[in-house]
This record gives structure tokens, sequence and C-alpha cells, in this order.
């Protein structure tokens, strides 16, 4: 779990109460716990929305690493174009269409 949290840059923050912590930490916090089991899958909704664009990199880039070492397959919902250019595959849905892309 340490190192989990550490992954995702919440180290100082190891022993506080979750209602101490911000609703980018939280998420953090999430992410940390869904990679915990060593999934097959991961699917996340705007697993980087809420956060800051430096803790967005990290867990983006946390997840890459999982996906590669693990074989981890993370599908992930984002509504940012930057980001999703930065994956493997996308697909698009507009207006209840879907099409890759």
């Amino acid at each position: 779990a340490s190192d989990l949290l550490a992954s995702v840059g919440l180290t100082p923050w190891l022993n506080a109460p979750a209602s101490h912590l911000s609703g980018g930490q939280q998420q953090r916090v999430a992410v940390a716990r869904a990679l915990a089991m060593k999934p097959a899958l991961i699917l996340a909704d705007e697993p980087t929305g809420n956060l800051d664009s430096k803790s967005a990199d990290s867990v983006f880039e946390l997840l890459q690493r999982v996906c590669k070492e693990q074989g981890t397959a993370v599908l992930f919902v984002t509504h940012n174009p930057l980001l999703a250019q930065r994956c493997d595959k996308t697909i698009k849905v507009v207006d209840g269409r879907v099409g890759e892309s």
C-alpha cells in the first residue's frame, strides 16, 4: 500500500484521514486502490479529471507503466483530447455514435 501511495505522490499523507485529503488526493488514492489487486482490467471514468496537470501526468504515466509491466488493460473515459492523443488506441463517441480514431 505504501508503494502504491508513493506511486501517486501521496507519501506525505500516508497516515492522514480521508477527510483531510483534497478531492484530487482522494482521486489518486482511488487509482492506487484500483491497482492494489493487480487486476487484468481497470475501468476508469475520468481518472485524471480532478487533478492538476502534474498529478494527471503522473497518474497517466503510472497507468501506462502498469499496462506494460503487468499486462493490465486500462479502459478509461476522458474529455481531454491531449490525454487521449497519448493513448495507444482511442474510440470516439460523438452524439451516441462510436467510431475509432
